[in-house]
Parts: structure tokens; C-alpha cells; sequence
């Protein structure tokens, strides 16, 4: 694998986090600010001017000033993640007031209301190192890429990884069902189709259901089989900012849903069966996704047609290749006992995708 991939969770990630600081006096600007915290899913601490203790304004991952009680922080500690807020939008004093407290932004409101927003809700979740993000995509129908999905978010799982497996093809049947977990408590796609904007990493995370390990976001038993763009852009992006890995199970056709999906992954894998009609179905796959994905891969998947192996395949294809994937036998007759793809640690599915992670996670070449 070319280039530097290596994402885990930040840090401190678990456990309390400081809360935003808003320092001011001004009721109606206190409102507003409470009002996008809510939304940023932050819980601030409320001053009306530098704690006493200093700690308080040293330790706040996010400091919101009112420009009513920028002169009572004159003599604070500069430091960086300082924000000067008012709703005078033609006050020429306050880019002078933005120096004398060392503030980083003057913000306007409500102009600035989603930008400030975003901060908030950045600094309410400890953002850190986003999850190394990877699509899993099928050359052709029954290539087993939501197997190959499944398996890598297990692996990842058992080697201690925060991860999460979202299913992004609705007509695939359910990931969940596939890992055993239908009838699993959490939330489902149809639950975030009206989300729109930023979507809180802890609440998405914590609401999913929980399965062999790792969070999956599936599809309910339902008629719904639309994905919104907005919705696929705010879900993945928060499902990133809580680091480790996110698997994407992707269907081959790409509509806005699955093209904003794209976007946001860093790598892509395609999974085709080694036989020439799969190989011209995976070339059409292919050009579509190339659109939108930059780095994308065979996974190149036995026992082969005559004269095919699985070079001859992703040259074919004109992509790199990730790997080769052999048959295993028993896989299914195992899932039927409860084992969900890519457990069996002798198994050529878990070799495979425990060789993949090790790579992609330290930015090593996948061969």
C-alpha cells in the first residue's frame, strides 16, 4: 500500500472530557450559545468572566467570549482555542478587542452559527486522528464483498481496534443478518435518513448495535431502501471522527448516496472472482468508482478460470493488487453455527484481512 494509512483512536479518547468555556454576561447571546452547544451535543460551563481558578480556562478544550466580557478577560492566559462571539455585525471595535485577549476567530452570529457549531462539537468529542476508512465493493453479484466487509471489521475487532461496519447497500440483505445479529438492540439506517448537517461521533456510535465486538449500522427488516446523500456525508464523517477503522460495504452502482460514501474513503478494494465475464463486469464497476475514489484495489478471489491468476486479473482491470482471497471451504456451514466471516483465525478469509490490517494500519505495501 502506497503512502502512510496508519488511523487509530486519539489518545485519551475515552473517558470525561473538559467542557467548552463561555464566558458572558449578555442574556440573549448566552441563549444562542447554549443553543448551538446543544446542537453540537456539548455541555458548556458558564462564566460571566475568567474562572477564579485558572485551570478552568486553561483545561476548556474551547473558549466562546461574548464581546460584552472581552474587557474582564484582558489579563487571562493566552491561549490558543479562544473565540470572541457577539451579533453586532458593524462593530468596529471588536477586531481591536480580538487582539487584546489573543482570541483565534471574531464570529457574527447567527452567520457563523454551523461553522461554530463544528467547533463546538470538534472540541466536545476530542477530535483526533480520523479512522483509516475502507470500501469494500463487488466486481460483480456474489463476489463476496459484504464477507470480505464483515471479516475485516471482525479482524479489526479481535485485534483490538475501535471499529465500525456500515452497510451502504440497502438491497444487500443486511450486514447484521450476516453477522448473526438481526434481532440486536440499536439503531438502524432508516433512523439517521433525515440527518442532516453534523451528526454527534459518541451518540452515533453508542446508539448502534454492538456485535462480535464492533458497532454495525445496518438496515432494519423495513421497506425503506433510500439513502440521502446528506445523510451518508454526516454519518460516515462522524463515524471517522471517532478513529480506529470503518468498514463500508458499498453496492456497484453509484448514486449520490454511494458516490458521497466514496469520498470520504481512503482506500477501496474490489472484490472479483477469477473468471473472465466477472472481469468485464469489475471493469465497468471499476470506472464508475474511479470517478470519485482515488485509491482503488483488487482483491482477486479463486479458484480461477484457465490461464487466470491473479495478476493477469488486476492488470486486466488496471488496478493494483490488494491481495489474493483463496476459497474457504466450510465458511458457510460456519456462519450457520454463529461464526461470523473472517473468525476462523486459520481460516484464508482472517489471514488475509489480519495480513491486510497490519499492513494498511503501519502504511506498509499490500501484496
Amino acid at each position: 500500500m502506497d503512502g502512510p494509512m496508519t488511523s487509530d483512536r486519539p489518545a485519551g479518547a475515552e473517558g470525561r472530557r473538559a467542557r467548552p468555556l463561555i464566558v458572558t454576561e449578555d442574556e440573549a447571546l448566552l441563549d444562542d450559545l447554549l443553543r448551538l452547544c446543544a446542537a453540537a451535543g456539548a455541555e458548556p460551563e458558564v462564566r460571566h468572566a475568567v474562572p477564579e481558578r485558572s485551570a478552568g480556562w486553561e483545561s476548556a478544550p474551547l473558549i466562546l467570549v461574548g464581546d460584552d466580557a472581552a474587557p474582564r478577560v484582558r489579563g487571562a492566559a493566552r491561549r490558543r482555542g479562544v473565540l470572541l462571539v457577539g451579533r453586532d455585525q458593524d462593530d468596529p471595535g471588536v477586531w481591536q478587542l480580538a487582539v487584546e485577549i489573543g482570541a483565534d476567530h471574531v464570529l457574527r452570529l447567527p452567520d457563523a452559527e454551523q461553522w461554530l457549531v463544528d467547533r463546538i462539537a470538534d472540541a466536545a468529542e476530542g477530535v483526533g486522528r480520523q479512522a483509516l476508512t475502507v470500501g469494500v465493493i463487488g466486481g460483480r453479484g456474489g463476489a463476496g464483498a459484504s464477507t470480505l466487509a464483515c471479516a475485516l471489521a471482525v479482524t479489526a475487532a479481535k485485534a483490538g481496534r475501535r471499529t465500525m461496519l456500515v452497510d451502504g447497500d440497502p438491497l444487500g440483505g443486511g450486514l447484521d443478518v450476516l453477522l448473526g445479529g438481526e434481532q440486536a438492540e440499536g439503531r438502524r439506517w432508516p433512523d439517521f435518513a433525515a440527518s442532516r448537517g453534523r451528526v454527534a461521533g459518541g451518540a452515533l456510535e453508542e446508539s448502534l448495535p454492538w456485535l462480535h465486538s464492533l458497532r454495525v449500522l445496518s438496515w432494519d427488516r423495513g421497506d425503506s431502501v433510500v439513502i440521502p446523500a446528506e445523510a451518508m456525508r454526516a454519518v460516515l464523517a462522524a463515524a471517522r471522527r471517532r478513529g480506529g477503522v470503518v468498514v463500508v460495504d458499498l453496492p456497484r452502482r453509484v448514486d449520490d448516496a454511494v458516490a458521497e460514501a466514496l469520498a470520504q474513503l481512503d482506500l477501496g478494494l474490489l472484490v472479483v472472482p477469477g473468471e473472465l465475464r466477472a472481469v468485464a463486469a469489475a471493469n465497468r464497476v471499476a470506472s464508475s468508482v474511479g470517478m470519485v475514489l482515488r485509491d482503488l484495489r483488487a482483491v482477486v478471489r479463486g479458484p480461477y478460470a484457465a490461464g487466470l491468476d491473479e495478476q493477469w486479473v488486476a492488470a486486466a482491470l488496471g488496478l493494483p493488487l490488494a491481495g489474493e482471497l483463496p476459497m474457504e471451504y466450510g465458511l458457510l456451514e460456519a456462519q450457520e453455527n454463529g461464526a461470523p466471516p473472517g473468525s476462523q483465525t486459520r481460516g484464508s478469509l482472517s489471514r488475509f484481512c489480519t495480513a491486510f490490517w497490519e499492513q494498511a494500519l503501519t502504511g506498509g505495501a499490500v501484496s
